[in-house]
């Protein structure tokens, strides 16, 4: 039996939030909104690239986001704000970026045995191909996890640097780049924290890779993984294979941007239509979901690793905190929307209606999302029986974020407004 688990995740950004003092209010926005996870980017010193992913000390917080009229140490300052978060009744994600440090760190002169080095003695760098081009981090230095002669050091290295985030208040734990690392690295890892805190969490961060590796890493323990669907275009069939790959080994979150893409108001030149249906359905779609801070406010400048600071923060007329209020209210309400489901996207004559249904042995009910793809143009919904496209046959609630319908008429009609969702469930739910 599957027990449901709200997952509602708040990315604080901290280069646009700014030092840790003045995180509270972020918070308290994102409590107010249903949130009940904050996940924050890495908070540790940098090396001279500067980018938040180019950790030089794991045991020292990013001046950066440290009040130095603060009469307490930086350590504490990030413990008074895990504290004030835990009183709002949100838990603290941070980055666990443990596949590579930054190149200027001094764990590549203390111990380069725990590093990757060419022929020619030069360490080795991450890399990834963007349209075929090979794109190497040269501010970044690559651990070898597989072939190190000190798996122990290394182990015992990282188990501390784990237990000083756990210290700091922090509850789970983002693993960039997880799949780069052996499982039984991260089985070890997971089951060493989980004797200090039995409730934290392991989120696996595993974009890009292949099905099997993605299976195989979750298998190590991770709670949760990241899932694709911000790239889904509503009609092509991959999502809902990739889906059914890993539904049964490990749930997944859902987002509409991240700190990695572009902003998609950006993307939707500021319609405000689509960042509704992309929320809405990623929220409803996979058992998690994550925005990154802004979001709910329409902001179009794309974050950066280096660059974000706090002046970035932009004003815009775009306010859609009271949806995003109600849609985290609906999957707080519904078992159904906080596990992986066995979900179907049901054929129906108009292809800019798109139709999810979705229900399960091991939480009660069944939903039916109905979603105009088309932010700008209305699309209408014909169907002689609504209770047709589910499989219980109980009775059916408008439960929508927008417009709800306290009747729902048989032959059902209706006018989907731009990029329009409406949420059904049966009343067994």
């Amino acid at each position: 039996m599957v027990k449901p688990e709200k997952m509602v995740i708040y990315n604080l950004f901290p280069l646009l939030a700014g030092k840790v003092s003045e995180w509270e209010s972020h918070l308290g926005r994102a409590a107010e909104m249903g949130f009940n996870w904050v996940f924050v980017n890495p908070i540790h010193l940098t090396g001279s690239s500067g980018s938040l992913y180019s950790i030089k000390d794991y045991f020292q917080i990013n001046p950066i986001l440290v009040d130095p009229d603060s009469a307490k140490s930086p350590d504490a300052q990030v413990k008074e704000v895990n504290k004030a978060a835990e009183e709002l009744g949100l838990r603290m994600m941070v980055d666990l970026v443990i596949n590579h440090c930054a190149v200027d760190s001094v764990l590549l002169s203390e111990h380069p045995e725990w590093f990757h080095w060419d022929q020619e003695g030069h360490v080795g760098k991450p890399f990834c191909y963007e349209n075929g081009k090979k794109v190497v981090w040269e501010d970044l230095a690559k651990f070898d996890y597989w072939h190190t002669r000190d798996q122990e050091g290394l182990f015992l290295y990282f188990c501390k640097a784990l237990k000083f985030l756990i210290d700091l208040g922090f509850r789970g734990f983002r693993c960039d780049a997880a799949y780069q690392i052996p499982e039984s690295f991260w089985e070890r890892l997971i089951r060493e924290a989980r004797s200090l805190h039995p409730d934290v969490h392991f989120f696996a961060e595993t974009l890009g890779c292949t099905p099997e590796q993605t299976k195989n890493t979750a298998g190590a323990g991770f709670d949760y993984i990241f899932n694709s669907s911000k790239w889904w275009d509503f009609h092509n069939s991959w999502l809902m294979e990739q889906y059914n790959l890993t539904r049964d080994v490990v749930p997944s979150v859902s987002f509409p941007e991240s700190h990695d893409t572009c902003r998609l108001a950006d993307e939707f030149q500021g319609n405000t239509n689509g960042l509704k249906q992309r929320y809405l359905f990623s929220a409803l779609y996979s058992a998690g979901v994550l925005v990154p801070i802004g979001f709910e406010f329409g902001f179009r400048k794309r974050l950066h690793v280096v660059k974000t600071r706090s002046v970035d923060w932009e004003d815009t007329d775009v306010d859609l905190t009271s949806f995003i209020t109600k849609v985290n209210k609906i999957k707080e309400s519904y078992g159904i929307f906080q596990i992986e489901a066995p979900t179907d996207f049901i054929d129906y004559h108009n292809p800019n209606i798109l139709i999810m249904w979705k229900g399960s042995q091991d939480v009660p009910g069944e939903s039916l999302i109905i979603l105009n793809k088309d932010i700008h143009n209305k699309q209408r919904f014909d169907t002689d029986s609504l209770r047709g496209f589910i499989r219980s046959g109980g009775e059916l609630g408008d439960v929508s974020p927008e417009y709800p319908l306290d009747y729902l008429p048989e032959p059902f009609s209706y006018d989907l407004r731009p990029g329009q969702g409406i949420v059904l469930v049966t009343e067994n739910i």
